[in-house]
């Protein structure tokens, strides 16, 4: 067969392309198709652990764990899993966090077909699944951007979207009927297949590495980078925030779903039906995003999503009825794929391409958190007060989220360009090996006007942000008693090579800010830049 290879961005137009142009990437329409396969069975297996723990526990709290077992491990890996898919192959990382799910799933089955199910051990292979599958979460998301073009992204996106929803609204059902005739174990069995096809294609496809003439970066550091970008991103920290509030409500209706259909004295057939219910919803929502993203801004999309899966946690606690409950899930599948995508797309929109993989981590980390703390949180309270109480206190949490919308609304992207500066101007000379790994101090001396005084600390107070998110250390910005016109920028990097990074890092937004800063300064030359060295004493 021949190798699938990464289509050349120059190949395919910048202007607006069509909803279903990734199609058109070899690489991107296998790893959809597999993908698909592979969400089926991961669907299917959801449906035959949940309703397998029901089996073996009536406590809604071992219960709701299933949930949290899944999402804790992309809970408490997603950061550092995020770090290693910025600076190594992303195929690599996929490829061997499949083969890891792979073995796990495959373990699962056999253990459950020998008659060794317990509570405790379905909750550990659930959790290692979901270590696999917090390996593989960031580098997954990020590796759309290589698969595609730049002005295909957003229909890629969507089409994943649509495709796991698609996954969603028949692996359910699908998974409900086989549970129903044959066992939860052959749930597993098919899952553990599923993850063949995406090996196929990972082994096929040839990753184009970025190539830098920097050598790149250790994991700690790495991950040290992706904590401060976000500590000074302001609009990175809007979508973490906003996340949260919501799936730690909407967590209690993902949880406490097997719960509902136990207590209404149904079967496996009809949790799949309402897990299928859900994915429909999704699947109508993944096709109707594209236009709602033409006519409503971000805010109000994600506003209209969680009222919608606020209205379907709280109508679960009150309506009974099958039928009811199917129409309940239609709609909150509708609110959580609109919600979920949204926020996908708003994280990747305000961070530039070298800590994408990164900010795709700390979203889902926030999710996946979200989800796993909910889950026990929701849990405990119907062990506690009651199964109503639990899902109507949740929807209501989830319809108060939407006041966060007026102190922090999301940012669509078209505020600051991103793309890296094609060349940044490199410093004049390169230190002595002696030098090389030694903190660096950099300082830009400023001459301002008295009545260019005031933007230019508006602008320093942007500046300040870029220096630490780009990976200064410390910064300051102080003024000469003397010469009242005189103003010093100082900002602290850890090396030489971390500051040629930050070269490397600078945006065209970034370059504008500099440009605004430098135009305030008065003098035939521009600001006087120098570097200096820590010296050993």
């Amino acid at each position: 067969m021949a190798p699938i290879s990464r289509i050349d961005s120059s190949e395919t137009s910048a202007g607006p392309s069509s909803p279903w142009e990734p199609f058109r990437v070899a690489a991107f329409r296998a790893l959809w198709i597999a993908t698909l396969i592979t969400n089926l069975g991961g669907w299917m297996q959801d449906v035959g652990a949940s309703w397998l723990m029901t089996a073996l526990t009536s406590s809604p709290l071992w219960i709701a764990l299933v949930q949290s077992a899944a999402s804790l491990p992309i809970f408490l890996l997603a950061l550092p899993a995020g770090a290693p898919a910025d600076i190594l192959p992303r195929r690599r990382i996929l490829l061997a966090s499949n083969v890891l799910l792979l073995t796990a799933v495959s373990a699962l089955t056999l253990c459950t077909f020998t008659g060794h199910a317990s509570p405790t051990m379905l909750l550990a292979f659930t959790f290692v699944v979901g270590v696999g599958e917090a390996l593989a979460g960031p580098a997954f998301q990020a590796i759309i951007g290589d698969l595609v073009p730049k002005p295909d992204l957003v229909s890629a996106v969507s089409l994943n979207s649509v495709g796991f929803n698609l996954a969603r609204a028949v692996g359910p059902a699908l998974g409900g009927l086989v549970l129903a005739r044959w066992g939860a174990g052959i749930t597993f069995l098919v899952n553990a297949f599923s993850f063949l096809a995406v090996i196929l294609v990972l082994w096929r496809w040839q990753e184009r590495v970025k190539r830098s003439v920097l050598p790149s970066e250790r994991f700690i550091g790495a991950v040290r980078a992706g904590s401060r970008y976000l500590h000074y991103s302001p609009e990175l920290q809007t979508v973490a925030i906003r996340t949260g509030a919501f799936v730690l409500s909407a967590s209690a209706l993902w949880a406490l779903l097997p719960v509902v259909v136990r207590s209404a004295n149904q079967g496996p057939t009809e949790y799949g039906v309402l897990l299928g219910a859900l994915g429909a919803g999704a699947l109508v929502g993944g096709v109707l995003l594209p236009l709602m993203r033409k006519h409503l801004s971000l805010n109000s999309i994600v506003v209209a999503a969680t009222c919608a899966f606020g209205i379907s946690t709280l109508g679960s606690a009150f309506l009974s009825t099958f039928r009811e409950m199917v129409v309940l899930m239609l709609l909150g599948g509708v609110g959580w794929i609109s919600m979920v995508s949204t926020m996908n797309i708003a994280t990747r929109v305000v961070v530039p391409a070298w800590i994408q993989a990164r900010a795709i981590s700390v979203y889902l980390l926030v999710l996946q958190g979200g989800l796993a703390l909910g889950s026990v949180t929701w849990g405990l309270i119907a062990s506690r007060f009651g199964l109503r109480t639990a899902l109507a206190g949740a929807g209501v949490g989830l319809l108060l989220t939407v006041l966060l919308a007026v102190r922090y609304p999301l940012h669509s992207g078209k505020e600051r360009d991103l793309d890296i500066v094609a060349k940044w101007p490199e410093p004049d000379f390169f230190p002595d090996t002696q030098h090389e790994s030694a903190p660096v101090l950099v300082t830009v001396e400023y001459v301002i006007t008295p009545e260019s005084l005031r933007e230019f600390r508006l602008e320093m107070r942007q500046m300040e942000q870029l220096r630490r998110r780009n990976g200064a250390l410390q910064w300051g910005l102080f003024a000469d008693p003397r010469y009242p016109c005189t103003y010093l920028e100082e900002f602290l990097v850890e090396s030489w090579l971390e500051h040629q990074r930050q070269h490397e890092r600078v945006t065209v937004a970034d370059a504008l800010l500099q440009d605004r800063i430098w135009a305030l300064h008065i003098g035939t030359d521009h600001p006087r830049v120098v570097h200096f060295f820590a010296e050993e004493t």
